[in-house]
């Protein structure tokens, strides 16, 4: 006797309405609803909906500039989350000076202060720091360290700018040029303080002598063991970490960072700005 063939078992889970599995997908993140559109066509459609990406995007943005907002309002509230959370194509501020995406991880909001945006100890002499033009980021402009004894750089941002209850990495993103001095394997002091009140210190490393592999490996041990260094990012810059700090409610006040290094004179620096961004998962 021939068995009938059975029609294929259904996911009971897409049994549920759509707008139930939108509630529930609402309530993970970003990542997870990517995922879940890969799943099935049930979820697909609840991952897309309105519903879902509207409580993933920030209730409020900072004040942007002008011609920052599309011209056309773009169709779903996915799209309109995609085009924030493209970090190569961040929006402006009102300042013009700070550039804004979202992290599509998590949703929470991301930050480069441009070099303009920072206090730079002598950036405004020529004798000592010279502009020079870029376009990365919608950063015009980067400082370029001719030679300076007195190195000191610092940065702030108001805490109701950041998401809140995150935990926030500070970078410092740079570059070196090819003829530089007094960089090379001497340490900075770098702090991140909030509100005024807590205050971590922590020492890093701008140059470690890539082009020097010969000597670098034995200057590395003379270094104390908690040195921080750098490391290459994907769009060709480097970045060392200052800090990491907790955001809390957002009532903490000015988040403040610094890097300084007085003992040597130094030149060939190239400062882009300071990146805040969530801190990355186990590092």
């Amino acid at each position: 006797m021939e068995s009938t063939p059975t029609a294929p078992a259904r996911c009971e889970i897409a049994r549920l309405p759509d707008d139930l599995l939108s509630a529930t997908l609402a309530r993970t993140g970003p990542r997870d609803a990517c995922r879940a559109a890969a799943v099935s066509p049930a979820f697909r459609a609840a991952a897309d909906a309105d519903a879902v990406w509207s409580s993933l995007l920030p209730r409020h943005l900072p004040p942007l500039a002008d011609g920052e907002h599309p011209a056309d309002p773009l169709p779903t509230k996915k799209q309109l989350f995609m085009r924030l959370s493209d970090p190569g194509s961040p929006v402006l501020l009102a300042d013009r000076l700070t550039s804004m995406w979202l992290d599509r991880a998590t949703g929470a909001r991301c930050y480069m202060l441009s070099a303009r945006k920072l206090g730079i100890a002598w950036g405004d002499t020529p004798q000592y720091w010279r502009w020079i033009p870029i376009n990365l980021y919608r950063i015009s402009e980067a400082a370029e360290l001719r030679h300076v004894w007195w190195l000191e750089i610092r940065g702030e941002i108001d805490s109701k700018m950041l998401s809140r209850h995150t935990t926030y990495s500070a970078y410092i993103v740079f570059s070196l040029a090819q003829r530089r001095l007094g960089l090379y394997y001497t340490c900075k002091e770098a702090s991140v303080s909030l509100g005024g009140s807590s205050r971590s210190t922590r020492r890093v490393c701008l140059d470690v002598g890539h082009d020097r592999a010969d000597t670098w490996p034995s200057l590395r041990g003379d270094l104390p063991e908690d040195t921080l260094f750098p490391r290459v990012r994907g769009d060709g810059w480097m970045e060392v970490e200052v800090g990491e700090f907790c955001s809390g409610e957002g009532d903490d006040g000015e988040v403040s960072f610094s890097l300084m290094e007085t003992s040597v004179i130094k030149s060939g620096l190239v400062v882009l700005g300071i990146e805040i961004r969530p801190k990355e998962q186990g590092v």
